[in-house]
Formats: structure tokens, C-alpha cells, sequence
């Protein structure tokens, strides 16, 4: 009887190693740099967030943006109502980055989990934009100003970094939107980032 209960236990532990090594398989990450509203959350700056501040990764949604994806006034959260602080405006409040339209930034990614990606899309508000409301797809220039293809490959690395030029012709508050574009699921990563032109 002990070497059958013993046999159990091994074999429920391996299978619960098994379940855990496929669930940190799943892909994770957010924009850390211009800081997103979620990584701000997550590091303090920014308080009453909810659930998001202990995952900062998981604002996952579906994919197929501007078309597709989370509705309009939850683009930020992803569509996912526990992370709904990160569509909250806080009247037009959020910690902004300064840029300079012109400008080359690096654009950076940090991951708790690396999946095959299609691309790394980057889009900005245009001058239809009211911090103080909900983001909308109407809100937002039509066409990314960058775009990174992987053609499938995973991110290199637990952070990457992708260097682009920051539009020109906007002024004040903005917001760039991030998305990481997942290849082998019907899912996207969204992350939002106030900046101040």
C-alpha cells in the first residue's frame, strides 16, 4: 500500500510540475520604458490599481488591432475587466514621459515569459486625443509609426529593447499604444504609456 501511495504522489507531482512548466510557458511582458501605465502600477508610482500592480504582464487581449481586438474604452486593460484602473484616465493624471516629436527612442519590453511573436506594434494618439476619457480607437493615428516583425521567433531575451522615432506634429499630452502581437494563439499584450510632447 505505501509503494502504490508513494507512486501516486510522485505521479501527481509530476504532473503538477508538468501543468506549472506549461502555464510559465504562456506569454507575458509589458512596456517598461516609456513607462506603461501597468509598469507604474506595478512599481508604486501610481496606487489604487488593483490586481495589476502584482501582474503587470497579463494585460493580455485579443489580437488583430486596430480591426479587432479589446473594445474601445478598454484598449488599455485589454478587454480584461480586472485590470480596468489602466482605462481609467484619472483625469488626464497618469505620470507622462516627455518627448520630443523627431526624437530616436528605445523602446523597451521586459518579460516574465518569452512566446513565439509575430510583430511589435506602436501606435499614437492623435490630435482628437482626450486624456481624460477612456482611449478609443478614433483617438488614435490609424497606422503604427513602428512596427518590429519576429517572423515567429521569441524575444531574445527577458528584456528587449526596440529603437524607433517618435512621431513629429503632435503637441501636450498623448498616449502610445504597444502591442505585442502573439504568433501561435489568437491573443495580443497591450500596454499603454502616457507621454507629454
Amino acid at each position: 500500500m505505501r509503494g502504490k501511495l508513494g507512486a501516486v504522489i510522485v505521479g501527481l507531482g509530476v504532473l503538477g510540475a508538468s501543468a506549472l512548466a506549461t502555464g510559465s510557458a504562456s506569454s507575458h511582458g509589458y512596456i517598461s520604458q516609456p513607462p506603461s501605465r501597468q509598469a507604474l502600477c506595478a512599481e508604486g508610482t501610481v496606487s489604487d490599481c488593483g490586481d495589476i500592480q502584482y501582474e503587470p504582464q497579463s494585460v493580455e487581449g485579443p489580437k488583430g488591432f486596430p480591426e479587432t481586438g479589446p473594445p474601445d474604452g478598454a484598449i488599455c486593460s485589454g478587454g480584461n475587466s480586472r485590470f480596468a484602473q489602466l482605462d481609467d484616465p484619472r483625469g488626464g493624471q497618469w505620470p507622462a514621459t516627455q518627448l520630443t516629436g523627431g526624437q530616436t527612442y528605445d523602446f523597451t519590453w521586459t518579460f516574465t515569459a518569452r512566446h513565439a511573436t509575430t510583430d511589435f506594434e506602436y501606435f499614437v494618439s492623435n490630435d482628437s486625443y482626450d486624456p481624460t476619457k477612456p482611449l478609443t480607437r478614433a483617438e488614435l493615428q490609424p497606422q503604427p509609426f513602428l512596427t518590429v516583425p519576429y517572423d515567429g521567433e521569441p524575444p531574445s531575451s527577458d528584456t528587449v529593447t526596440q529603437q524607433g522615432t517618435v512621431p513629429t506634429g503632435l503637441t501636450g499630452k498623448h498616449l502610445i499604444l504597444a502591442v505585442w502581437n502573439i504568433a501561435d494563439t489568437g491573443n495580443a499584450f497591450y500596454a499603454c504609456s502616457d507621454v507629454q510632447f
